[in-house]
């Protein structure tokens, strides 16, 4: 058995994970939740990806996250992305407000989360915004990291770079080991959704404006697609109580980049909760 210690006094057993497809009305989401056999609380902490992203992509830091919280992970790939199914229309402009109602309330219901920890990176931490709104009464805390609170230059032109980037078949083949025949609708309902002209004064702050429970904020001192008024405004618009740290010398990808430290600053956090 492999063994992981969580702090100077315990070791706990490594997290296992277990997989799962969710039926949902327009087809099935994947999913994959980790535990340990010491689980210290019933509220899961539960995974939003980014644009690009799916379960895969989160790699090593569910386990972490699970291993220093000694809670259950949970995270899935929303509909088009990963392994779950394919979406056969491009998403609408209103895809981030919509999660709630789509993957997110399938995967609630198949899981009977009652009471949960809403955790997203870039857009998905959008999403998390949304849910934590949506289920006010269940969602008891909410961590954002690299989210976006508006469609700004920095935005757009990381975009722009990007998707210059994808033309290389090298490049595009990242996305195709992780969507597979999903990866020209994934790397398209990025760029084209988020370069929409009508797309430009999209705003998270009414979705802030319903969270009322405490919120964690992350952000990387160089994130390419966005700047610090974006935690800035996160922060500034929840109706809950906020903390904000800006990581020195971090990108776009935190809990890849600087896994450990997102791990302790998320850990510190809901053990502040008192769950």
């Amino acid at each position: 058995m492999v063994l992981t210690t969580v702090d100077s006094d315990t070791i706990y057993p490594e997290p296992t994970f277990r997989d799962r497809w969710v039926s949902s009305s327009h087809g099935r989401v994947f999913t994959r939740t980790w535990e340990t056999p010491h689980l210290r609380s019933d509220v899961p902490i539960v995974l939003f990806h980014d644009s690009l992203g799916c379960v895969d992509l989160w790699r090593s830091f569910p386990a972490a996250l699970c291993a220093a919280t000694q809670r259950r992970v949970i995270a899935y790939d929303r509909l088009g992305y990963g392994r779950s199914d394919a979406c056969l229309a491009p998403p609408l402009l209103s895809f981030i407000d919509d999660e709630p109602a789509v993957n997110f309330a399938a995967l609630r219901d198949a899981f009977q989360l009652t009471r949960f920890i809403a955790l997203g990176h870039s857009v998905g931490g959008c999403m998390a915004v949304h849910c934590a709104g949506e289920y006010a009464e269940q969602c008891l805390g909410l961590i954002t990291i690299a989210a976006q609170t508006f469609n700004e230059s920095r935005t757009r032109r990381g975009i722009e770079v990007a998707q210059a980037a994808f033309q290389m078949p090298e490049q595009f083949a990242k996305l195709e080991k992780y969507h597979g025949e999903k990866a020209h609708w994934v790397l398209h309902a990025w760029t084209d959704t988020w370069l929409h002209p009508a797309f430009e004064h999209w705003s998270l702050i009414p979705a802030l404006e319903r969270v009322n429970c405490p919120t964690l904020v992350l952000h990387g001192e160089k994130d390419e697609y966005g700047s610090h008024r974006q935690p800035e405004r996160i922060a500034r618009y929840t109706g809950g109580p906020a903390h904000c740290e800006i990581l020195p010398g971090i990108g776009h990808v935190p809990h890849r980049e600087a896994e450990a430290e997102v791990v302790q600053l998320t850990s510190q956090f809901i053990a502040r909760l008192g769950l």
